[in-house]
């Protein structure tokens, strides 16, 4: 999963995600829990993460 330069770190995102895999200082990152499901795409508000296809 990539989040770009849109990201505001609001942390809506973090807290949607079912694995805990991102986290949020200045800005999301997600960690290596990830498994890029894409279920915290639509809670970003400033649409700031990307799912590889």
């Amino acid at each position: 999963m990539k989040i770009n330069d849109n990201c505001v770190g609001c942390g809506q995102c973090a807290s949607f995600c079912k694995k805990g895999a991102i986290e949020v200082r200045g800005r999301a990152r997600a960690t290596d829990a990830c498994v890029e499901c894409g279920l915290c795409v639509p809670y970003c508000p400033v649409k700031a993460i990307e799912v590889p296809a």
